[in-house]
């Protein structure tokens, strides 16, 4: 409900031949606009990708939602990664990959042994 006061009234007098108006108290006229809200769904279902649903008020009768309360690592305390492009795995196979070419390669120290044990034997 609106509330235009008098010094605001030329403009409801526009107004009142799309809407209904009535009189309020101070001076006030209260512009009643019909059907500006959505419809409301006392019983909407929502449904999470970990199969849990519950029934909520909204204005929308079916929601799909990825986390809910039963899922979500706040909640539950244990840590779950929500991937769908395989980005952790493939930084997990790449951090692999060079682990093992570091295991390969020789270190600062076996080349600085290598230039000793060649200034020695000189």
């Amino acid at each position: 409900m609106l509330l235009w006061y008098h010094t605001r009234l030329t403009f409801v007098n526009i107004c009142v031949k799309m809407v209904e108006a009535t009189e309020c108290h101070h001076n006030a006229v209260a512009v009643n606009m019909k059907d500006i809200h959505p419809k409301y769904y006392p019983k909407a279902k929502i449904t999470c990708a970990c199969g849990k649903s519950f029934t909520v008020g909204s204005t929308v009768e079916n929601i799909q939602v990825e986390l809910c309360s039963a899922c979500h690592p706040f909640y539950t305390g244990k840590q779950k990664l929500v991937d769908t492009a395989r980005r952790v795995e493939k930084f997990r196979e790449r951090l692999a990959k060079k682990e093992i070419e570091a295991a390969k390669r020789k270190g600062r120290k076996s080349k600085t042994e290598k230039r000793k044990a060649k200034r020695t034997e000189k």
